[in-house]
């Protein structure tokens, strides 16, 4: 009886999880039961599995709204009436076709509409598969023969939103956060009924006791409902080409010319691995899903773009061979069945990372290629979590901001005893985990055998390409593969490197000579040193120092330390244990000797996510299926906790059987579960390791041109200042914004670097584009007076380029020069501005707008003082940072510390001082449960120094956001890295601001 039961996939409505509201129903003896969410068919298959554990037919369908008012319900009579539903929908969203239109058309789906639509139209003539849907607080109005004629129309619709009492407050305040409204302020219109909650079909009959008819047509329309769906079959995209067969001859083909170009005609071992490899893709149907990948590869690599191969797929030969990947397995001995396994129902997955400039002309490409009805972006879903749903319920109750940052950071110094603070705190709990928002996984592409419309309706969100309305979790349930096209600041930087270097210096630079970089003797020395900042993925403080530690120079080191860095190996004493091992290798002792057979290479440490599958195959004896069951689970990409548990346990009991010590199964576990969630897999930090060569080889030799590049990629570990600064530290001359030499990104033209406009704060891209258009166009500005003529410019943006320097090539002062750009727009700001002027027509300039730049000589200004600490405060107000003057030489005090950062070495054990100016922060908390944080800062000299600030020396000397500080402490040593633990620290006053 009950078809238009709502979950909280009914974004900020419903209240009940899919596992829930099914339990309900069977507590009830439901034999059938309808999800018909708002706007979504999200819970879909969720739903359809959890109603088969039950026993319960399960009817699907969308309920449709138009902001807070109900239009109609679309329940699918079978698999084709969810597609039919499923297209409307998207029809809609991404196309503006009326429902009205396309409603008319459908066959396989009843369309329910509110009794309001009858009232409002009582003419209207309804379709066969049009229904009228009666509440249970309308039945009243069903008396009497007003109705008489639309009885055979009319349905039972009881909606179920919430369990109870609690759960209607609940969606209270989910639609306050939702319609962002005080609580006391919502609008009754916009809420569920009170009466919206699982009521047994007993009562729902005697409800109806007095109009049976609604009773026998609701069961009629339960009847005609049915939805089939296989879990099991794959739902990707079948064939590349015409058939299996032939992708079967077109793979072979394609690596068999691959391993020619990869491997030579005469390696042995090659053309082993790429038999035994194809073999195993055939036997699996994995050849369209190679095919494609290898497409895509292709169409990028045609366009010139750089790409980099990544995931599970890179230990593949055949992906190698392909050039999907830059990884050489062989050369790695990366670990096969992490790779592929007989026992392997999904394909491997591959991450294809682009510039983010380049990555949407890509997925443009697979869209085109592969049509709109076959190919979406996957979609996922943003959950209410820990601060923010305090946060969003302290705004509903109306707390001041003050209040609701302490109760969402402090939460344990908040009044619990306050009614509002717990009911806050009460409703909150409920919430935890529930569906927020749906959004954009960060590069999942799927591509269809079927229309996508048969699985999902498609949103649009802001980037531009049509989204399913499920994740990752539910792709997999129902038999998809995605292709993670995935975007990556650091390529851009490498490619952009490589490009100016060649306008600057007329070198070209191949930057895929991996090879040679690996073996250059200063790009090994600059590893080493942890000297990598700009450098993709060995920039952080954290990789610096582990470099250092580690005092990697190599490739195969630095694979391994791209894994280990990685939170879970750091967390659970490993890191330190490896780099101990690494230094001593005869000093310790494998904890059981099949760690020594397996993980010899990395002295007994699962550095890996193939050490992980070593050891609880070898080790504990799971099969290889269940072994990548147990990582996945742990990296969070599979959702079944029973199954996870299954495995846990026989991994226990296993253990217990071989006759291992308990002592030793738990500490093998415990380094099992640090590691698998967090670390990579080999030949994904391989994949990340040759690009952090590319780019410490770019820096080596070509650092201006590499920073430069860094800054314009934006995006690095670093905020923007950081990179400004070091590209000053490789020797480059570096100016302020100037209207005749900067760009909108910063420039170089020799060793003269110019900041770009997008890094001045509220200039408008559109008029810096104009500027630098109508400069190339009709050559350099003459001056203030010059710009105004050739440029549509306000006085807010001119003045904006006046503080910033950009018409310091005339030799006036900014007073002066803002003195003339009142003046100016006071006379001429409303005729018209001349937009083909050259240089040499300036007095065309002065005949057209009827002035003379002489004229304002007339004027006698008084003598206008000027303080150079102005400009620099111009500079942090625009930029954010300072070009030229440094944080040092705004303080008030002349004392630059007791020692450089280069002298920690020798005072090794010391108690010193050290000025600092702060760069980043790493807080985190002890287990218990106290916070403290690691610091990066320059020293007086600008090289960098770290800092440890434990719990007690943070919470008396808390860092208080950029600046520089005093920094009182004790040089620690590990490994030969140095550190400074924090004894107190205290942030140094500035001069005063003199333009105020």
């Amino acid at each position: 009886m009950i078809w238009n039961a709502h979950s909280y996939y009914s974004l900020q409505y419903g209240t009940l999880p899919i596992e829930d509201l099914v339990k309900l129903a069977k507590r009830e003896s439901y034999t059938t039961l309808g999800l018909t969410d708002i706007n979504c068919g999200t819970g879909v298959f969720e739903f359809v599995k959890a109603c088969r554990t039950e026993g319960i037919k399960p009817i699907v369908g969308i309920e449709f709204r138009s902001e807070q008012e109900l239009l109609f319900v679309a329940l699918a009579k079978n698999a084709s009436g969810l597609r039919e539903i499923n297209k409307m929908l998207t029809r809609f969203q991404l196309e503006g076709l009326s429902y009205a239109t396309q409603i008319e058309t459908l066959q396989h789906t009843f369309i329910i509409y509110p009794l309001q639509t009858l009232l409002n139209n009582p003419e209207r003539k309804f379709l066969p598969h049009e229904l009228i849907g009666i509440r249970l607080h309308e039945l009243n109005r069903l008396a009497g023969a007003r109705f008489e004629a639309f009885q055979h129309k009319m349905v039972l619709q009881h909606s179920v939103t919430f369990k109870d009492a609690a759960g209607y407050m609940l969606h209270q305040h989910l639609q306050a956060v939702h319609s962002n409204v005080l609580l006391s302020r919502l609008n009754p219109q916009q809420l569920a009924n009170a009466n919206e909650v699982l009521l047994s079909e007993a009562d729902l009959i005697h409800a109806c006791r007095y109009h049976p008819f609604l009773i026998f047509n609701t069961q009629s329309l339960i009847d005609r409902c049915e939805f089939n769906f296989d879990f099991r079959t794959h739902k990707n995209k079948k064939f590349y080409s015409s058939s299996a067969y032939d992708d079967k001859l077109l793979l072979e083909k394609l690596a068999h010319d691959g391993m020619l170009y990869r491997y030579g005609s005469r390696n042995a071992q090659a053309k082993a691995r790429v038999k035994k490899e194809l073999d195993i893709i055939d036997n699996l149907g994995f050849s369209s899903y190679f095919l494609i990948t290898w497409d895509i590869i292709r169409y990028s690599m045609s366009k010139g773009f750089y790409h980099v191969g990544r995931g599970s797929g890179a230990n593949s030969v055949v992906a190698y061979c392909l050039r999907i990947t830059d990884v050489d397995p062989i050369e790695l001995d990366l670990y096969f069945e992490r790779f592929l396994n007989p026992k392997r129902t999904s394909p491997p997955d591959f991450d294809i990372d682009y510039s983010w400039k380049e990555r949407d002309e890509v997925l443009d490409y697979i869209f085109k290629r592969y049509g709109k009805d076959h190919t979406a972006l996957l979609g996922t879903i943003s959950t209410f979590k820990g601060s923010s749903i305090i946060r969003e319920f302290g705004k509903v109750y109306g707390l001041p901001k003050k209040e609701i940052d302490i109760l969402s950071d402090f939460p344990h110094r908040s009044d619990k005893s306050d009614p509002i603070v717990a009911r806050i705190l009460e409703f909150g709990s409920m919430i935890k985990d529930f569906p927020n928002h749906r959004s954009i996984h960060a590069g999942g592409v799927l591509i269809s055998e079927e229309p996508i419309y048969d699985y999902t309706a498609l949103d649009m969100p802001p980037k531009g390409f049509p989204t399913v309305q499920w994740d990752m979790y539910t792709s997999e349930d129902i038999g998809f593969e995605k292709f993670d096209i995935l975007s990556q600041r650091g390529i851009g930087h490498i490619k952009d490197a490589a490009e100016l270097i060649w306008e600057n210096r007329r070198i070209r630079v191949d930057v895929h000579d991996v090879k040679a970089f690996k073996q250059d003797v200063q790009v090994r020395k600059q590893l080493k040193e942890g000297d990598s900042i700009g450098c993709f993925y060995v920039e952080s403080p954290g990789m610096r120092g582990l470099l250092k530690k580690l005092k990697c120079d190599d490739y195969i080191h630095l694979v391994a330390a791209s894994s280990i860095i990685r939170p879970g190996v750091a967390k659970s004493g490993m890191m330190r244990e490896y780099i101990h091992r690494f230094h001593h290798p005869k000093e310790f002792e494998y904890i059981h000797p099949v760690m020594k057979d397996q993980l010899q290479e990395t002295y007994g440490v699962m550095v890996f996510q193939e050490d992980v599958l070593k050891v609880c195959h070898h080790f504990a004896g799971l099969d290889l299926a269940d072994s990548d069951v147990l990582r996945r689970a742990m990296s969070g990409k599979y959702r079944s906790k029973a199954e996870f548990q299954r495995i846990v346990d026989k991994f226990f009991s296993n253990c217990a059987e071989r006759g291992y010590p308990e002592a030793v199964t738990k500490e093998v576990w415990r380094q099992v579960e640090s590691f698998a969630g967090y670390s990579f897999s080999k030949a994904h930090s391989a994949s990340f390791a040759v690009e952090s060569f590319q780019s410490l080889y770019l820096k080596t030799y070509f650092p201006m041109e590499f920073m430069v590049a860094v800054i314009n990629n934006f995006g690095g570990f670093y905020s923007t200042w950081v990179y400004v600064q070091e590209l000053k530290k490789t020797g480059a001359a570096l100016h302020l914004p100037c209207i005749n030499n900067s760009d909108y990104l910063t420039n170089l033209k020799g060793n003269d670097a110019w900041l770009g406009f997008i890094h001045v704060q509220n200039l408008e891209s559109e008029m810096v584009k104009q500027i630098i258009q109508e400069r190339m166009d009709n050559g350099p500005y003459l001056g203030l007076y010059d710009l105004i003529a050739r440029v549509s410019i306000g006085l807010e943006q001119l003045l904006i380029l006046v503080k910033i320097g950009a018409f310091r090539f005339t030799g006036l002062g900014k007073k002066q020069l803002m003195w003339d750009a009142h003046l100016q727009f006071r006379q001429h700001k409303e005729q018209a501005h001349s937009t083909s002027l050259v240089p040499q027509q300036l007095q065309m300039v002065s005949e057209h707008f009827d002035f003379q730049p002489r004229d304002i000589k007339d004027f006698s200004l008084p003598a206008l003082v000027h303080n150079p600490l102005e400009d620099v405060y111009d500079e942090m107000e625009l930029l954010g940072f300072t070009i030229t003057k440094s944080e040092f030489d705004l303080l008030k005090t002349s004392f630059r510390g007791g020692i450089r950062a280069s002298e920690m070495k020798i005072h090794k054990g010391d108690t010193v001082r050290i000025l600092g100016e702060l760069v980043c922060v790493k807080p985190l908390k002890t287990s218990k449960g106290e916070y403290m944080c690691f610091g990066t800062f320059y020293d007086a000299d600008y090289a960098f120094f770290d800092t440890t600030h434990f719990p007690q020396s943070l919470k008396q000397y808390p860092i208080d956001g950029r600046g520089v500080y005093l920094i009182e402490g004790k040089v620690a040593e590990q490994f030969g890295y140095y550190t400074i633990e924090v004894h107190r620290c205290s942030k140094l006053p500035r001069q005063s601001d003199p333009r105020y």
